[in-house]
């Protein structure tokens, strides 16, 4: 049997209760045999600037560290006014500098978000896409997981309860540890 893929789950949103931590927290439970997914949170990233990138923050070097160590990223996205959350942006660029260190380069990514509107993160998604292909990153891109209508889509302690979300989440998942392997 192949070796062990871990995932590293990254949730664009600093929330505590954010929807996309309930969604990667599911997720976890959520994994093909043969793999599991460790879940990194961003809150405390300090802002990117290009002045410090030789000598990065520690929590910076944690995160590139764990992406390097990961067979496999799963990231999941909210949606602010169209587009990618700056906080997940920006640990995005912070783990891709310098120039030539980048810890993204050719790692297997899946996107999944969650959204309390009607599109469940669409916008935001392929905009991570156009993100994949200057970090040379090779995406899953079927099926796509939006999880529309969140908060009719989570219990009272931010656990995911729709069945089908689920269902879009494993497949996810599985797609993403076969490209991985």
């Amino acid at each position: 049997m192949a070796s062990q893929v871990t995932i590293l789950g990254v949730a664009g949103s600093l929330r505590k209760q954010s929807y996309n931590k309930g969604a990667l927290r599911a997720a976890q439970g959520l994994v093909p045999p043969g793999a599991k997914l460790e879940i990194f949170d961003i809150a405390g990233i300090p802002g990117f600037n290009q002045d410090e990138e030789k000598s990065p923050p520690p929590k910076v070097i944690e995160l590139k560290s764990r992406i390097r160590a990961a067979g496999a990223i799963l990231l999941c996205t909210p949606e602010y006014n169209y587009s990618i959350p700056g906080v997940l942006k920006n640990a995005i660029d912070w783990a891709s500098r310098p120039y030539g260190d980048s810890a993204w380069n050719g790692k297997p990514v899946a996107i999944m978000g969650a959204s309390v509107g009607a599109f469940g993160t669409m916008r935001a998604q392929y905009h991570l896409r156009q993100c994949f292909v200057f970090l040379n990153m090779e995406a899953v891109l079927q099926p796509e997981v939006a999880i529309a209508g969140a908060a009719d889509m989570f219990d009272a302690e931010g656990n995911l309860t729709d069945a089908k979300a689920k269902e879009l989440i494993s497949q996810l998942l599985k797609n993403l540890v076969a490209k991985a392997r």
